[in-house]
């Protein structure tokens, strides 16, 4: 079914709350032939319509619109007008035969309507999440039930597909913000993405991410404001080692924007974890991009098992390589041997550690590996030239 110009226009005005702008309600609906008094908006959208759209031609695209106009025509039996208000979302302007929101029934009604467009649209093969906004008798106040729909659809981020939502007004958090997330957690992810470590990093990220959602689970706005705060740490962090300025930071622009309006959890979390080792890979060290497999592959693992020891018949065995081989092989290529690589990362986390949280050292020395304390200040000596406690001194100054 195609969209009519004078009803688009129409609904247009409505929702954009510039029909003041033009004339009176009775006027505007006798200059387009349209006698339909709205009173909710309901926001029809079309579920994993960004992952659906992938490869399909543009004819698609029409086929599946025209499939939900069809849908909703069949099922609305009210007074209705409709727009597109972005691709694979429909707006839907209902009358209904009530005077007032605080009459019983409003929800029954619009959750009845709700109902029947999903059937409909299912048997066309499209699923669809619906959001309603609240009863608006004044037309010139209509435009807030279309920012209500739209609101409370922000709950489908945690909860799937095929969801219908009423709007509610959401309660202010009381006695202030506290982030579920502990100093010492958002340093082992910092920490990790310091020294180069993907992997590590990424699963990290998923348990803080995962820890957050807990928390979070009907805030989603809190959820991905601390989660974009994890990616502007992690970028601040990837600056910091003198990355291209200009270059991370108009990535960041764009992968923030692209974050605060994906509708989906798991596709949300991908996303933020596909960035993280993009973030990752800019740490590594110019004189590692050019190993071989197996050293490669020796690197990351060193990196991935910091925290617990390690030998070096163990990796060599996960590289598939004689110990003799792999230890002559890792000198000639990076400069050292597999176990001063090891303990020179293990350092580089403790650095973090020491002027980024209030860890003591015998903790700190458990995070990075190091289960003798004493043992873990030698090693730090060595390669930082000073003890853990002065160089934490020396950055708190």
């Amino acid at each position: 079914m195609k969209q009519d110009p004078a009803q688009a226009t129409f609904s247009h005005l409505l929702l954009s709350g510039t029909l003041v702008h033009e004339g009176s309600f009775q006027e505007m609906q006798e200059s387009f032939g349209i006698w339909v008094h709205p009173q909710v908006v309901m926001v029809v959208s079309i579920d994993r319509y960004t992952d659906l759209v992938i490869g399909k031609p543009f004819h698609w695209r029409m086929e599946i619109g025209h499939q939900v106009v069809e849908g909703v025509c069949e099922a609305v039996t009210e007074p209705f007008v409709w727009v597109w208000v972005a691709e694979g979302v429909l707006a839907v302007l209902v009358e209904l035969e009530l005077q007032s929101p605080q009459e019983p029934g409003f929800r029954q009604v619009t959750g009845r309507i709700a109902r029947q467009i999903q059937q409909r649209c299912k048997k066309r093969g499209v699923n669809v999440s619906i959001g309603i906004g609240g009863f608006y008798d004044n037309p010139y106040m209509l435009h807030f039930s279309y920012e209500e729909a739209k609101e409370s659809m922000v709950d489908r981020f945690f909860q799937g597909n095929a969801l219908i939502f009423h709007y509610e007004k959401k309660q202010g958090q009381e006695g202030g913000w506290h982030s579920p997330l502990a100093s010492a957690e958002r340093a082992e992810l910092v920490a990790r993405l310091r020294i180069g470590d993907e992997e590590g990093t990424v699963a990290s990220l998923r348990a803080l991410l995962d820890k957050m959602a807990q928390t979070y689970r009907h805030d989603v706005n809190m959820f991905k404001s601390e989660a974009v705060e994890l990616v502007i740490t992690m970028s601040r962090q990837v600056l910091d080692s003198g990355a291209n300025a200009a270059l991370i930071l108009s990535e960041n622009a764009r992968f923030i924007q692209d974050l605060y309006v994906t509708i989906r959890y798991d596709k949300f979390v991908q996303k933020v974890c596909q960035y993280a080792r993009r973030l990752a890979a800019y740490m590594e060290p110019n004189d590692l991009t050019a190993v071989s497999p197996v050293i490669r592959k020796a690197v990351q693992y060193l990196k991935e098992n910091l925290h617990r020891k390690i030998t070096l018949e163990e990796i060599a065995q996960y590289c598939c390589v004689s110990v003799y081989h792999l230890s002559r092989l890792f000198k000639r290529e990076t400069g050292m041997s597999p176990i001063d690589f090891l303990n020179r990362k293990r350092v580089e986390k403790a650095m973090y550690y020491l002027k980024s949280t209030d860890c003591t050292v015998q903790e700190i020395a458990s995070f990075v590996g190091f289960q003798d304390a004493n043992y873990f200040t030698r090693t730090f000596k060595k390669y930082a030239k000073c003890s853990p406690a002065a160089y934490r001194r020396a950055k708190l100054c």
